[in-house]
């Protein structure tokens, strides 16, 4: 039998990481003991991915409307505008 090893996204711990079940894609979820949260390693919803938030904020930066951004990155355009207000209030 093969084991995978799997990182903790939140907090990079390897050792307190189990299996906790299916997401709705049907991708599995994990658990981290150590931190105690869930977490996948691919999302169905693409609002999700890691770096999403970042690459919002770029596209916005360069002068990207906030339609263009949502239908470049395949994203709802209530998700950019929330990424985007959070953004300011942090800055």
């Amino acid at each position: 039998m093969v084991t995978i090893e799997v990182a903790c996204r939140h907090c990079n711990e390897t050792q307190p990481v189990r299996k906790h079940g299916k997401g709705r894609g049907g991708y599995p979820r994990y658990y981290c003991n150590s931190c105690r949260r869930t977490f996948q390693l691919s999302y169905l919803y693409r609002a999700h991915q890691p770096g999403m938030k970042e690459k919002i904020i770029e596209m916005a930066s360069q002068g990207a409307g906030i339609r263009h951004t949502s239908r470049t990155l395949k994203v709802g355009l209530n998700t950019v505008m929330r990424y985007l207000k959070t953004a300011e209030g942090i800055s």
